[in-house]
């Protein structure tokens, strides 16, 4: 799997943490997302995490954008086709 990730991807797990330009509630803000590393039965996985509520259609974009799973205070969002065990060991 660590072949197949965007360059968006490597960077953010790279640095640990992202700034995205996001659409908040009719108003453009930059959000920061920092890599958590959560354990699993089967091992680690990486997710950019927030404490803030964001719009769902927004974290659904940067989750395809980044090609990583998002938690945030509104819920856990995978890049479409892709489940928690896709990302174990990134």
């Amino acid at each position: 799997m660590a072949g197949a990730l965007n360059p968006k991807a490597k960077d953010a797990l790279s640095k640990g943490e992202i700034e995205v330009r996001i659409n908040r509630f009719g108003v453009l803000q930059n959000q920061n997302f920092k890599v958590t590393r959560k354990k699993t039965p089967l091992g680690e996985v990486p997710y950019l995490t927030t404490e803030k509520f964001l719009p769902m259609p927004e974290l659904v974009k940067i989750a395809e954008e980044y090609g990583l799973p998002i938690d945030s205070g509104t819920g856990r969002i995978f890049p479409r086709g892709k489940k928690e065990t896709d990302f174990v060991g990134l």
